[in-house]
């Protein structure tokens, strides 16, 4: 394994997927969001507070300016996670290049990472949730999540201790396993404990949005890391020619 060439492609395709989902995130999930705080504002208002909109506005341009540094970030993380775990389960997944490889796997990992988490506990735009409720909810988060991450990595130790020999079972109960647990996680951990006080169609809107945004992510993270892997090769073992 070239171990500097594996964990420079892996955070590049991260950062690389990261600025573009920033860079789409713009003009597709930051409008609800703004929308989202100007209810919020409204309400703040009614109650007798009072906004200031020199630094309301200031807020809002920092936000825009800084989510293509968050979104490199958060690139970074999963770049190196997507990178970790394609390398050790790169000869197992199914397809005929690393680009197909990287892609399936990312997908794989959006349902473990986001999708399964986010059918029990959906993104919420600004206007939606209690600040009380703040650390419950993040603990439910991370438990869901926790439990996901586990029962992926349980199912997937099931596919490969199943072995070639039963190919097409392992294809079969690997994932049932899967859906399983996470489908008692579903209805045994409790629901969001706020009430949704925002318009349906714009806490609806965000969560489609956000949902489609992380879909693009992953697939442009699986995509650019399976084209870097195809062409520097950090599986092979770097050879020294004799003088």
């Amino acid at each position: 394994m070239k171990t500097l060439t594996f964990i420079a492609i892996s955070l590049l395709s991260g950062v690389i997927a990261g600025s573009i989902l920033a860079l789409v995130n713009q003009g597709v999930v930051l409008p609800f969001i703004e929308k989202a705080i100007d209810i919020e504002n409204q309400n703040a208002m009614a109650q007798g507070e009072m906004i200031d909109p020199v630094a309301m506005n200031a807020y809002r341009l920092w936000q825009r300016e800084g989510s293509v540094a968050a979104g490199a970030l958060l690139g970074l993380s999963y770049g190196a996670l997507l990178g970790v775990v394609f390398a050790y389960s790169r000869k197992s997944l199914p397809g005929k290049n690393n680009i197909k490889k990287a892609v399936l796997l990312a997908g794989i990992m959006w349902v473990v990472i986001y999708l399964a988490v986010a059918v029990k506990y959906p993104a919420n735009p600004p206007a939606v949730g209690n600040p009380d409720t703040i650390y419950l909810r993040m603990t439910l988060y991370v438990a869901m999540l926790a439990i996901s991450g586990a029962a992926a990595i349980g199912s997937a130790f099931l596919y490969k201790k199943m072995g070639p020999s039963s190919k097409s079972a392992r294809k079969a109960v690997a994932p049932a396993v899967y859906a399983a647990v996470v489908i008692a996680a579903f209805f045994a951990l409790p629901a969001n404990p706020d009430e949704v006080a925002a318009p349906m169609d714009l806490v609806n809107g965000f969560r489609i949005a956000s949902a489609a945004t992380m879909a693009m992510f992953w697939l442009v993270l699986g995509a650019v890391l399976g084209v870097l892997w195809d062409r520097t090769k950090p599986h092979e073992t770097a050879t020294v020619k004799a003088l």
